[in-house]
């Protein structure tokens, strides 16, 4: 079985669509949104000591596809962030567990979705 393709025409302005996204500054905007997602997390963060509050970082990378921006405290408790004991629960040397806080969902869900809104803006301003 053979399909064939053909077509008329050029691609300009297919082309001049995706050149418009290739020429934006991704890395400014996405230090905008990490810094907002760092200061919504400090603010939901449980408070003992502070120090689990004040050690949210957010890192930008360039990767194969494009940006990816993602969020980590720096806090440890052994290997483990301390943030995922917090979020999760975890259990004790003396046998007793203390139950999870959600507070990362409900902190980053507001970021989230003005990350949403924005890019879907920008993508059908074009």
């Amino acid at each position: 079985m053979r399909i064939r393709f053909t077509h008329r025409g050029s691609f300009s302005n297919t082309e001049k669509f995706l050149k418009k996204f290739s020429d934006k500054d991704y890395r400014s905007m996405l230090s905008r949104y990490g810094q907002t997602g760092v200061l919504a997390l400090q603010e939901k963060t449980p408070v003992d000591s502070g120090e689990t509050r004040s050690s949210w970082e957010y890192k930008i990378e360039k990767t194969s596809y494009g940006y990816s921006l993602s969020w980590y405290n720096t806090v440890m408790a052994g290997t483990t962030p301390l943030v995922i004991l917090l979020h999760y629960g975890h259990g004790t040397r003396g046998g007793t567990y203390v139950p999870g806080v959600d507070f990362i969902n409900p902190a980053m869900k507001p970021v989230l979705e003005e990350i949403s809104n924005d890019i879907w803006k920008e993508v059908t301003s074009v």
